[in-house]
């Protein structure tokens, strides 16, 4: 228990208090009780593909351009919108004003309802519209307006079409999507399903098992990010 409480401590003075934005009071509280402490558990050699994006966002802030983020999974219905919202709520906290995130798949569907809960469950703000592919306002502070959620393509006119780095967070569409037309970069950032655990006794659990990792991961990208 020491040692875990000195490695948040030691996470929290990585980077400078001013440069630290504020966010909702029940996702701060989450971000502090449960996010550091998972940031500290993250494995070695997960860390290796983590800083690969990390450097991406630092190589793009030092030629004064744009970091775009798009997040692929097969459906664009959970693991790639938890990643959206978790390095949006990242690179705000660490004001990484550079960085935009997005996500997409490589078809439509929705939102996964159980994930938005998930995020909701993490202290996310979320507004939900009417539709059989709802646009979801989902809010990390008062002081940024909210990301918009829906499912799309990859290559929807809403997502970027070059000079983006795609983090592809599954392994079925890292192996189905060989070439990301206009991607300047690509990183392979797979994570488990969630959607094995739907219905469920373990659903909530694992919804939350995952949001919790993609948070812990995004934190520890955009803090490499920020650091000199």
């Amino acid at each position: 228990m020491l040692i875990t409480l000195i490695l948040i401590k030691a996470i929290g003075l990585a980077t400078p208090h001013s440069m630290q934005r504020p966010l909702h009071p029940d996702l701060q509280r989450y971000v502090d009780e449960r996010v550091l402490p998972a940031m500290a558990a993250i494995p070695t050699e997960r860390k290796e593909s983590l800083d690969l994006l990390a450097a991406f966002l630092k190589e793009r802030k030092a030629a004064g351009a744009t970091a775009d983020l798009t997040f692929i999974c097969t459906h664009n219905s959970r693991r790639s919108h938890l990643s959206q919202l978790w390095a949006a709520t990242a690179a705000w906290h660490f004001a990484q004003d550079h960085v935009r995130t997005f996500s997409g798949g490589t078809e439509a569907t929705a939102f996964n309802p159980r994930a938005v809960a998930a995020v909701e469950r993490a202290g996310f703000q979320v507004v939900r519209n009417d539709g059989k592919n709802p646009v979801y306002e989902v809010s990390f502070s008062p002081d940024r307006i909210a990301e918009r959620c829906w499912s799309k393509k990859y290559d929807d006119p809403a997502n970027p079409q070059k000079d983006f780095c795609a983090v592809m967070t599954c392994s079925e569409a890292d192996k189905n999507c060989p070439i990301v037309l206009g991607a300047l970069d690509r990183i392979s950032l797979p994570y488990n399903d969630p959607k094995e655990a739907d219905n469920t006794p373990e659903e909530a659990a694992r919804y939350d098992e995952r949001c919790l990792q993609i948070a812990a991961e995004e934190w520890h990208v955009m803090q490499r990010a920020a650091m000199p």
